[in-house]
């Protein structure tokens, strides 16, 4: 990759700060808006860790000791300055512990889940756009345009539903749910949570990616490096591929938020003890600190990845840096 010139450098550190800003921005709102949405669903969180019965002072001793007698605006400069200051995102009202701590606890296997779909939707993507594209207009590359097509509009949690009936059930490949001792173990365990997150990843990034194919296989370098007698395989994975991914690359960062959601569904569909499990049991019991980390994190995990992808596309095509 060549080195960059005194404008390139000056343009690439303006985009620099503006990718900044604008992740920065979008932790902010997600963090706002966590905050106070959780506050809408009705409920007492010291009614559901106490229960219906216990005593009033009981119930006013443990919302003064978690802040909840405070006004909201109040609440939320609190948490603002914990998070912001601190970096601390409060204790769980329903385990007492740091929530922090109990997010870092859950996140390997959660992180494990979402770089196995990530690997599993590239390769399917790449794969299945080769062979349309090198197929154009066959029988191939119809199959490969109309079966996605009709798999994307199926929600996760079904897909997960068919797949545990068919791969577990009758089948008896994978387990029903749960995680098995061991790495291996755990590995071949989420190989199906996997399949099920990436199924609905792959269909818009197939499309785009065989687009890109397409114009590029027909462009007059790509004829010229062929009247070359280049191998094919040299041609297609070092001229073609890398100038088509570029845009799939854009796509699959924007569409990565929907990759995490997918994947915390599917922790619960699959029983796997994840972040995604941790949220729907803080959501049940009203655990407001426990709710905002895990949103919280996530979002800064979504924001520093597609950061990452936009920052790889601006290095990696010469026409983003001009």
């Amino acid at each position: 990759m060549r080195r960059m010139n005194g404008g390139e450098a000056a343009r690439f550190r303006q985009w620099l700060i503006r990718a900044f800003l604008r992740a920065l921005l979008v932790v902010v709102l997600v963090t706002v808006a966590v905050f106070f949405v959780i506050r809408l669903v009705p409920g007492d969180p010291a009614v559901m860790v106490l229960g219906e019965h216990a005593a009033p002072a009981a119930l006013d001793a443990l919302r003064e000791r978690l802040g909840l007698n405070l006004s909201v605006p109040a609440q939320f400069l609190r948490f603002l300055k914990n998070v912001f200051l601190r970096g601390d995102t409060g204790d769980s009202i329903k385990y007492g512990v740091s929530s922090r701590s109990l997010v870092l606890q859950f996140a390997p296997v959660t992180l494990l889940l979402v770089a196995l779909s990530t690997l599993i939707t590239l390769i399917m993507t790449v794969l299945l756009a080769f062979l349309a594209a090198t197929h154009r207009d066959g029988p191939l590359d119809q199959a490969v345009r109309v079966v996605p097509a009709f798999t994307q509009g199926m929600p996760v949690f079904w897909t997960g539903l068919l797949f545990i009936l068919l791969f577990s059930v009758k089948l008896r490949w994978f387990p029903v749910g749960g995680l098995k001792p061991g790495f291996a173990g755990m590995l071949h365990s989420l190989v199906l949570p996997a399949v099920t997150v990436s199924f609905g990843q792959i269909p818009p990034l197939v499309r785009s990616l065989r687009e890109r194919l397409l114009e590029v296989l027909e462009s007059d370098f790509v004829t010229t490096l062929r009247a070359a007698r280049l191998p094919r395989r040299r041609i297609f994975l070092r001229h073609v591929l890398r100038n088509a991914f570029v845009p799939t690359l854009m796509l699959f960062s924007v569409n990565l938020s929907y990759l995490i959601g997918g994947t915390l569904v599917v922790e619960q569909v699959f029983a796997v003890r994840g972040v995604g499990r941790l949220l729907f049991e803080a959501i049940a019991n009203r655990d407001f600190p426990l709710v905002q980390a895990v949103a919280l994190y996530c979002a800064v995990f979504v924001v520093v990845i597609s950061f990452l992808a936009d920052l790889i596309a601006h290095r990696a095509d010469p026409r983003m840096r001009s």
